[in-house]
């Protein structure tokens, strides 16, 4: 259920925070910014994430923000397997997660990490991350609910982490999965009174 620990503690602790501080990076307000549409907390949601972005009404600014907050956990998991071993990927990909979902820089106010979730399980076990980016789309094209489909497809990895052969991912998958509901609680409310917005409603 967890991959050996053959890492070094210090080199451990290490590639925590190399994780943590490439996933504190908030790709949706330096693209927003970038791209001249303005401050993200004062729009939509003022969540951090792609789907917030979307709200902008620029499809590209999305894309971008979400190529790269994936990419950051993806960068993580990859760093830490070729310069220290597969236990340091795991937990520099968890604490990607963590750091976009809790960065130091905006006050522990960040996103709902479900880009990042999908990037880094890409990284992991790419087998598993198609499988969820997969039940992602399939939900969200069905629904036409951001949130819903990244709900499903957490619940989905850890079973697909089975299903395919990598339960050494298993526990890791646990984890986000919990961080993941726990950070779409109040869309969770929403959902059960059926007011949860659609993709691209602003």
């Amino acid at each position: 259920m967890l991959p050996a620990l053959e890492t070094a503690l210090p080199t451990l602790l290490m590639w925590g925070v190399i994780g943590y501080l490439l996933g504190s990076i908030p790709f949706g307000m330096v693209i927003t910014r970038a791209f001249g549409l303005g401050n993200l907390r004062e729009i939509g949601s003022g969540n951090i994430g792609t789907t917030n972005v979307l709200r902008t009404g620029s499809k590209a600014a999305a894309a971008a923000t979400l190529f790269l907050d994936g990419g950051k956990g993806a960068a993580a998991v990859l760093l830490a397997r070729a310069l220290a071993g597969e236990d340091a990927a795991q937990l520099a990909g968890l604490l990607a997660f963590v750091g976009h979902c809790f960065p130091v820089w905006l006050r522990f106010k960040g996103g709902k990490g479900v880009a990042t979730f999908l990037g880094l399980l890409l990284a992991i076990a790419w087998p598993v991350g198609i499988a969820c980016c997969m039940t992602w789309l399939a939900l969200a094209l069905l629904q036409r609910i951001s949130s819903l489909a990244a709900l499903c497809a957490a619940v989905a990895a850890p079973i697909w982490c089975l299903v395919l052969g990598y339960p050494s991912t298993v526990a890791l998958s646990i984890v986000l999965t919990l961080v993941i509901f726990w950070r779409h609680k109040d869309n969770i409310a929403r959902l059960l009174a059926g007011t949860e917005p659609k993709i691209g409603q602003k």
